[in-house]
């Protein structure tokens, strides 16, 4: 296995990316939000997001195939110290294969800059919430309810 993480570029990648956004929640979260909005998350809207929103996302790639992808940013002018983690998502066939691993160095990599680096996670994923304390990020407190998934979801932090 020979994986790369590269800027997300063509639109094979962005198609890519969209099945790995469509399969991965319907894997990952079957059990953590609701069937209705798992119902609504379609192949073709995980497309149209990746064709609409194709900046600061890196996909992982094996064998010409998309198999992950990470998306990060920084919050601007509003809190010009923050950068955060939006994404980071692989195929199940992938778990535990240093992915998610490779994905997250570039997050980090790419938030440097930023004294304080946050993520959201469903507080009902303790897959990721174990993931996300290993690179030393821990929750502060913060939470919001999410009508769309039926749960909420808790920041992280890492300063």
């Amino acid at each position: 296995m020979s994986i790369i993480v590269k800027t997300m570029e063509s639109d094979d990648e962005k198609k890519g990316k969209a099945y790995v956004h469509w399969k991965s929640w319907h894997e990952a979260y079957e059990k953590l939000v609701s069937k209705s909005y798992l119902d609504k998350l379609t192949l073709q809207k995980c497309e149209e997001w990746a064709f609409e929103w194709p900046e600061n996302t890196y996909v992982a790639i094996d064998n010409g195939n998309v198999i992950g992808f990470m998306c990060c940013f920084g919050h601007g002018e509003e809190e010009p110290d923050a950068g955060e983690i939006n994404a980071i998502y692989v195929l199940s066939e992938y778990y535990g294969t240093c992915v998610a691993q490779k994905l997250m160095d570039t997050a980090l990599e790419e938030l440097k800059k930023y004294s304080r680096k946050e993520l959201w996670v469903l507080q009902d994923n303790p897959r990721a919430i174990a993931f996300y304390k290993k690179y030393g990020f821990h929750e502060d407190g913060t939470e919001k309810y999410l009508k769309s998934l039926e749960d909420t979801e808790i920041r992280m932090i890492m300063e």
